[in-house]
């Protein structure tokens, strides 16, 4: 494995594009198999109908037990040293096929994007006749004033969303600064707009100080993938926001560091969860990913899939989700 060189924020945010968290080559790009099933909101099972997808509770707001992830929407996506991956996507996912995607997605039962994509979702409702919900993120930056802040999260609001959530980026980044305050004053501001409000991160540092501080927000989204897969960066080079320094080992799909402190530290958490790259930009099979994430803890994923993937990962999903009804972490939503 060669060594990757130092990642900035700039690469972070938009540079190797491919397929995590979002709509990525994910699912079908992966060696392994497919997930157990969950249960629905609250503690109780899912109901019965194959044909639907299990939903749960974020406030007042129904939302699917998967979410489709924004990232390929939006034009982020993760390609670890594949350069062509980029141009082959924008290749592939012109503006009508990602409407189309939508329309799929809503008819096997997945009712929400998550993070980005709002103009597509509010294009894809008007013009197609959908019904799509968009949980967008809030973006908190070192110098931004108060009334910035506000303004982003009145805008965030006005794309029609149901729910907001600190992104994962600036979770961390606040963390990783002492600033959880900041997060802290975000998380309130937005409240105000009466809809749920969660804190996103990369890093288990960051709903542990969330969870220390009184944060009020309503969930967490935090990511969450196996380890064990062959670019994973090897135990021994992990270190804390290594997906913001960079760091010998690492390649722009290992975004959970510690699956299994993640899996014990949400034990304890009484809020929801939304996990995230569960499928580590497509290192992971959907069988593996979902059973993973919905046995351990999760409940609710977001991921990245291209039309071709949206049928199969909703069988899985709904599998993986009645497998997981003893699971020890009880449903939160």
């Amino acid at each position: 494995m060669s060594d990757p060189k130092p990642v900035s924020r700039r690469q972070f945010l938009g540079g190797s594009l491919a397929a995590a968290g979002a709509f990525g080559l994910a699912a079908g790009a992966a060696a392994g198999a497919r997930p157990p099933k969950a249960a629905t909101a609250s503690a109780a099972p899912p109901p019965a109908d194959a044909a639907k997808l299990p939903c749960g509770m974020l406030g007042k707001v129904k939302i699917s037990r998967m979410m489709v992830g924004g990232n390929l929407i939006s034009g982020y996506t993760h390609s670890r040293d594949l350069r062509y991956v980029n141009q082959l996507f924008k290749a592939y996912v012109t503006e009508e096929k990602v409407l189309e995607t939508l329309k799929l997605a809503e008819s096997c039962g997945i009712n929400t994007v998550f993070e980005t994509g709002g103009n597509f979702v509010e294009r894809y409702n008007r013009e197609m006749r959908g019904h799509m919900q968009l949980i967008p993120h809030i973006e908190i930056k070192p110098e931004q004033s108060e009334t910035d802040l506000l303004t982003h999260i009145q805008k965030q609001v006005d794309t029609g969303a149901v729910a907001l959530y600190v992104w994962g980026v600036s979770g961390d980044k606040m963390v990783q600064a002492g600033a959880v305050d900041r997060i802290k004053r975000a998380v309130d501001l937005a409240k105000a707009h009466d809809m749920p409000v969660g804190v996103g991160s990369h890093s288990l540092l960051v709903p542990m100080a969330c969870e220390k501080a009184g944060v009020a927000c309503d969930f967490y989204v935090k990511t969450f993938h196996r380890d064990d897969y062959p670019s994973a960066t090897p135990k021994e080079l992990r270190k804390e926001f290594i997906w913001l320094d960079g760091g010998k080992g690492w390649y722009d799909n290992m975004w959970c560091i510690n699956p299994e402190e993640t899996a014990e530290f949400m034990k304890t958490v009484t809020k929801p969860w939304v996990a995230f790259k569960i499928l580590a930009a497509g290192a992971i099979a959907p069988k593996a990913g979902f059973a993973h994430a919905f046995d351990n803890g999760a409940d609710f994923v977001a991921v990245g899939m291209f039309d071709f993937q949206v049928k199969e990962d909703c069988e899985i999903c709904r599998d993986a989700i009645a497998r997981a009804q003893k699971r020890e972490r009880p449903w939160r939503a």
